[in-house]
């Protein structure tokens, strides 16, 4: 399968400490690659790196053969491109429908920003066809604050996937939730990658769910890629397991 991303030599360094150092790694067209590591491992400043949000002190980012290093958040949505948050980060005070809509507004392409909104067609459709992939629609009108924080989560994803990107990046998206929550969560990312071709990049904490999820595997530690490959790969290495469990006595 051809690589949509590709990471090369990846690093960032705040005063003295190198919070990630010259990690490479590459992410398959429609495929599920999680990054996983123990706390402090440098996963979420990797995410940022790749997702626009920091600039790398070296290395690069190319997205479908195109290098996108360092370009900010809006200009790698324009490119296929999307990220959801570690917190939650909705509109709370404006209803599930809104968030939607005015994340969709973007598939107008800056078209008649002066008429109604009723006249965004393209964005509406987007909004309905959201509202009944990830079963929201009797949650259309009631605001995002008052969601359960499963279905926040979930609206978030869509939310992500209003703009109809190439690949999309999630940051941690079981944070927080119940156990049938994550099984819900873990069967839609599946959902997204199998029936919809979406290529997934995923930072979890939960090892178990990427285990059973993932397609290709990074593991990180202390900055650096520690080792990466199939689910059962990386499960059976030995310096993974030193990292999450110590050394065996």
């Amino acid at each position: 399968m051809t690589p949509i991303l590709s990471v090369q030599g990846l690093s960032v360094q705040f005063g003295a400490l190198k919070a990630v150092n010259d990690v490479s790694f590459e992410a398959r067209q429609g495929a599920i690659t999680a990054v996983i590591g123990p706390n402090g491992a440098g996963k979420s400043s990797l995410f940022n790196l790749i997702s626009g949000a920091i600039r790398p002190t070296a290395g690069s980012v190319r997205f479908d053969g195109v290098d996108v290093t360092a370009q900010p958040p809006h200009r790698l949505l324009a490119s296929g491109l999307s990220r959801s948050f570690q917190i939650t980060n909705l509109f709370f005070d404006l209803s599930v429908r809104e968030n939607l809509r005015l994340a969709a507004q973007f598939l107008e392409q800056g078209r008649g920003l002066l008429r109604p909104v009723q006249h965004s067609s393209t964005a509406l459709r987007r909004v309905d066809e959201l509202l009944e992939q990830f079963d929201l629609g009797g949650k259309a009108g009631e605001l995002a604050g008052y969601l359960s924080h499963g279905e926040q989560r979930r609206l978030e994803i869509a939310v992500s996937l209003a703009s109809r990107p190439r690949m999309l990046l999630l940051d941690e998206p079981t944070q927080g939730m119940s156990h049938s929550d994550t099984h819900e969560t873990e069967a839609l990312i599946r959902r997204l990658s199998r029936d919809h071709g979406l290529t997934i990049l995923l930072v979890e904490h939960d090892v178990e769910l990427v285990m059973n999820l993932s397609d290709h595997v990074v593991v990180m530690h202390q900055g650096q890629k520690l080792a990466e490959g199939r689910p059962a790969e990386v499960r059976a290495n030995a310096a993974v397991q030193t990292a999450y469990f110590g050394e065996k006595t």
